[in-house]
């Protein structure tokens, strides 16, 4: 029996694994930029953040999520895009770190934010820690000619707590119902 390659049974499987790359790929690719991205030049682009915004709800509709667990994620989003304001105003974060960490919570909704933000706090914490005693003793020859390394390596530089956020959002995402619906 052939299998036709056209139609409405088609392009549901289209749709489907459209649908199946985006959630496997979007989300972790755009975390693994913003870790480098941070360790690297100390930014994260906007870019980041609205990319993670713009395929949200798309994925959303896509895969049927409620009105009501959309209004949810958005609002997770929304008290985390609140609270890393107010820390970016005290300067205890960068603006980066703040919009990464609400378009985070956009895609893990309040279910899983308790997790992503405690281990965030552990990781960041422990990110800081290692930082400072790179930051004691001499930059290593082998880095002394990499702008990213002399920079980090400065005193007066911050911490790209970046790394610390997207590693911790990799760590919470296969809890998410994102990859739950995969059976994982």
């Amino acid at each position: 029996m052939l299998v036709s390659t056209t139609g409405p049974a088609c392009c549901q499987r289209l749709k489907a694994m459209l649908m199946d790359a985006l959630r496997l790929l979007l989300f972790p690719t755009l975390m693994a930029f913003a870790a480098a991205s941070d360790l690297l030049t100390m930014t994260i682009s906007n870019r980041v953040s609205l990319l993670l915004l713009a395929g949200f709800f798309p994925l959303a509709l896509a895969t049927g999520m409620s009105v009501a667990d959309v209004g949810s994620h958005v609002g997770a989003g929304f008290l985390v895009l609140a609270i890393a304001f107010g820390c970016f105003a005290r300067g205890w974060i960068g603006g980066g770190d703040a919009k990464l960490a609400a378009s985070t919570a956009l895609w893990l909704g309040f279910p899983e934010l308790l997790d992503y933000l405690l281990c965030a706090s552990l990781l960041g914490g422990a990110l800081t820690l290692l930082i400072i005693r790179f930051r004691v003793g001499p930059l290593p020859a082998l880095l002394a000619g990499q702008e990213w390394a002399v920079r980090l390596h400065r005193i007066d530089a911050g911490v790209p707590y970046g790394i610390a956020l997207a590693a911790s959002a990799l760590i919470v995402y296969p809890n998410t119902i994102w990859m739950k619906s995969f059976g994982l």
